[in-house]
């Protein structure tokens, strides 16, 4: 009976609050709060480096960058729904800072999308926010994108990584800069499986992700991987 219940008023409030598209604001899809030619345009990854998700031109090496190539990594994989471009950047600003929630559901709709045929971990661990900017923003956008995801793919949301002390924002530091301000900044906590996927909203130096996952290494987790919705090129 309460199931019905929630059918018929699922039905209903789809009536009288049919989808409408965040990026232009014509009519959704139906059950997306995004339009067809919206969707066709949206900036989805393709071929990439398996470890540090960047585009990759011509010939590789097992799927690796050169970079990734000379250089050894604390993540055995990462997975990026897109690049971070129109009009994917806007959604997650919007997200991210201000309060949109609207558009973090959407965005995680989009990632299962890209995710679905992904290698599944044992637990999905979002990357924390600090508890003064939890405070700040209200909710953590990272949480909020993984809980429907994990409840898509049947995986168990852990609250593995804490962080510790509050840091300066990545955006506004360049690449030396961001690996000296997160040092020291996370540490696991729990009871954590062999194999975690680390979750984020964008990936651009990749250095918030690897003191993460060397985090999760030190506590005994044996492999690493992530998932962001977005990487900067």
């Amino acid at each position: 009976m309460k199931s019905l219940v929630y059918r018929v008023g699922g039905r209903l409030s789809a009536l009288l609050f049919p989808p409408r598209c965040l990026v232009c604001g014509e009519d959704g899809m139906p059950g997306r709060d995004l339009c067809l030619a919206c969707g066709a345009g949206l900036p989805w990854q393709h071929a990439a480096c398996r470890r540090c998700a960047l585009p990759l031109l011509g010939t590789d090496a097992d799927g690796l960058c050169g970079a990734c190539q000379r250089s050894s990594s604390p993540l055995q994989s990462v997975l990026a729904a897109f690049t971070y471009s129109a009009p994917i950047d806007g959604l997650l600003l919007r997200f991210k800072f201000h309060h949109d929630l609207s558009a973090g559901r959407l965005l995680s709709a989009l990632m299962l999308d890209a995710l679905r045929a992904a290698e599944r971990p044992q637990a999905i661990v979002p990357v924390p926010l600090h508890l003064s900017r939890l405070r700040q923003r209200g909710y953590d956008q990272t949480w909020e994108l993984a809980k429907p995801l994990a409840h898509a793919l049947q995986l168990p949301l852990c609250r593995g990584l804490h962080r510790r002390r509050s840091t300066q924002p990545q955006s506004e530091l360049d690449a030396v800069e961001r690996k000296r301000n997160l040092r020291g900044a996370f540490i696991a906590v729990g009871q954590l499986p062999a194999h975690v996927v680390l979750l984020d909203d964008v990936m651009t130096t990749g250095a918030t992700l690897h003191a993460a996952a060397l985090t999760l290494h030190r506590a005994g987790v044996q492999r690493v991987d992530a998932w962001v919705c977005a990487r900067v090129p």
